[in-house]
């Protein structure tokens, strides 16, 4: 049965996602600002939702269509075959967002969505009424430049909460963004990790999953799991599949630390929730004082910033900072997120790549020295 997803990313982090998609042996990768879509089986559906590091969630594209009035997007939507997905007891909720779109009101698409389903499910069960007491199948829709994309969510809670972070520091990254960086920075089992604001722990954490191969929702539920058109056993296996593939990084050590207490602290319980805290030692420490401990290294932090923390002065003195404790030397790299377009200037050298990713709503670049 071949079925058609969509995946919603971060912005930036797309062809990481197409990547790792043909890796697990997707097809018809297509990536697109934002999102990626892909095809494949049930497997496929509960491989991605458990493996991925980077996708937000993965969906289910019923269909799409373009619609201009509220007329085309009701005949739309009742034309698209949802009790190939929804029973006749399942939950389906509907929201979603419309942007550069003539059909603007999202309560009026939200309403017109959950009638046109409630149609068509009627006439291929033969009933008048919904009592949505089953499994939740949330419907999402997507509606940009007149184009409609009709989608059923298949993980519930967004892939980025792995689940060891129930605690976090005042201005934590995103699990997703954390492993994308570790991803672009080429870290291997073998290396030598730092992090020296490493807040709660988000990176060295993401990173230390990565060298052991650890699928990042193997320890979770998804909402699909619930899906009577879903074989369990294919979830089952996925996982065993998954577990399988994990390895023992015995020649891989993190480092991390942060001026903060209270943040390392958190970061040492949640490193052990991720059951990798033999991989990271943690230390209370001011960045200004860095002093690694080994002659090689992968360097990955998100610097505190004006939108986050501190204000544009601050700022300019902690990359300063930054930039004459990083040293320039053989054997290290250094990947360092920020907004700040005149990072370079204040780090004090320019860096030898440079790559936009967006923290949340905020655009940032990925400051890369490797040379």
């Amino acid at each position: 049965m071949s079925i058609n997803f969509v995946i919603p990313c971060l912005l930036g982090i797309e062809s990481l996602i197409a990547g790792e998609l043909k890796e697990m042996g997707a097809e018809n990768v297509v990536s697109e600002n934002g999102r990626v879509l892909f095809s494949g089986d049930e497997n496929l559906l509960a491989r991605v939702n458990i493996r991925s590091r980077f996708a937000e969630r993965v969906q289910i594209l019923v269909g799409s269509f373009e619609a201009r009035t509220f007329e085309e997007l009701f005949q739309g939507v009742k034309a698209l075959e949802w009790e190939r997905w929804i029973g006749k007891t399942d939950a389906f909720p509907v929201k979603g967002y419309s942007i550069n779109s003539t059909l603007f009101s999202t309560r009026d698409i939200q309403a017109i969505t959950k009638k046109a389903v409630v149609e068509r499910l009627g006439s291929k069960y033969g009933v008048e009424w919904f009592d949505e007491t089953g499994p939740v199948h949330q419907i999402q829709f997507a509606i940009n430049k007149d184009v409609v994309s009709m989608l059923i969510d298949t993980s519930g809670a967004g892939l980025h909460k792995r689940g060891y972070r129930t605690d976090a520091n005042g201005a934590p990254i995103k699990e997703t963004l954390a492993a994308a960086l570790c991803s672009i920075s080429h870290l291997k089992p073998y290396h030598k990790f730092y992090d020296p604001m490493c807040g709660s722990g988000t990176i060295l954490i993401e990173g230390a999953l990565m060298a052991k191969n650890v699928a990042p929702g193997i320890n979770r539920n998804f909402a699909a799991e619930r899906f009577d058109v879903i074989d369990r056993n294919v979830w089952k296996d996925e996982r065993e599949a998954a577990r399988a593939l994990e390895r023992i990084p015995n020649d891989f050590e993190a480092f991390g630390s942060d001026i903060d207490p209270q943040s390392i602290e958190i970061a040492k319980a949640n490193a052990q929730r991720a059951g990798v805290d033999n991989l990271i030692e943690f230390n209370v420490a001011d960045v200004k004082v860095f002093s690694p401990s080994t002659e090689r290294g992968t360097l990955i932090c998100n610097p505190p910033y004006g939108e986050r923390m501190l204000d544009i002065t601050e700022c300019e003195v902690l990359y300063k900072t930054m930039g004459e404790a990083f040293e320039k030397k053989r054997g290290w790299s250094y990947t360092i997120i920020s907004p700040d377009e005149e990072f370079e200037n204040a780090f004090g050298r320019k860096a030898d790549k440079r790559r936009k990713l967006y923290n949340g709503m905020i655009k940032c670049q990925a400051y890369m020295y490797f040379k």
